[in-house]
């Protein structure tokens, strides 16, 4: 009968997925893509290079596990925002989720980088291409509201609010705003204007 050698014992990780999924959070955090490596993440979750294949055939699935995370928990956020906005009105919602978006993102760039990063490659994963759709669809909800269910441009429209928020966001990240212009109250007061606008785009 075989035995393992002396002091071997079989490896098992009961939490492997989500440790992966973490090691690749730390690792965009630390140094960006351009560190991202199955290996390297397996290294970091204590087993064998070859174990991720269990759960991520490529690296590509990884990130876009971790990129379909960054959708579900900015769902999650700015959910509860749109819940606690100090006025319960269409716009109001709306205000405290533009809000809640451009937080969540300064606050977890590495999540958000495998968000909107190569979607078309993305998207042949169930989890990402679920995940991404439902995002889009509460931001369409919620513009919705304020414009009208009715109108036919709703999608265009909740296009040009999450390019203002996005475009933020992603402007605060890259260190291209002068100081003092990613707080809270600025991001407000830049946001304020977002329904009158979004009611009266494309209108003559």
């Amino acid at each position: 009968m075989d035995r393992a050698p002396p002091n071997k014992k079989p490896y098992h990780h009961g939490g492997l997925r989500e440790a992966l999924v973490q090691a690749g959070i730390d690792i965009l955090t630390e140094g960006g893509l351009s560190s991202f490596t199955l290996r390297e993440c397996a290294r970091r979750a204590g087993v064998s290079h070859a174990a991720p294949k269990n759960h991520f055939p490529t690296v590509e699935h990884l990130k876009a596990e971790i990129g379909a995370r960054g959708f579900e928990q900015m769902q999650r956020e700015l959910a509860a925002a749109a819940d606690a906005a100090p006025s319960p009105s269409a716009e109001g919602r709306l205000l405290a989720m533009g809000a809640a978006y451009v937080r969540f993102a300064t606050a977890n760039p590495a999540a958000y980088q495998m968000m909107f990063r190569d979607q078309d490659s993305f998207e042949r994963t169930p989890h990402y291409s679920a995940a991404a759709e439902a995002a889009w669809t509460q931001l369409e909800e919620a513009v919705a509201a304020v414009i009208g269910a009715e109108r036919p441009d709703v999608e265009a429209r909740a296009a040009h609010a999450f390019a203002l928020v996005h475009g933020f966001a992603s402007l605060i990240i890259d260190g291209r705003l002068p100081p003092g212009l990613g707080t809270d109250a600025v991001i407000a007061q830049s946001l304020a204007s977002l329904p009158a606008a979004l009611r009266g785009l494309g209108t003559a």
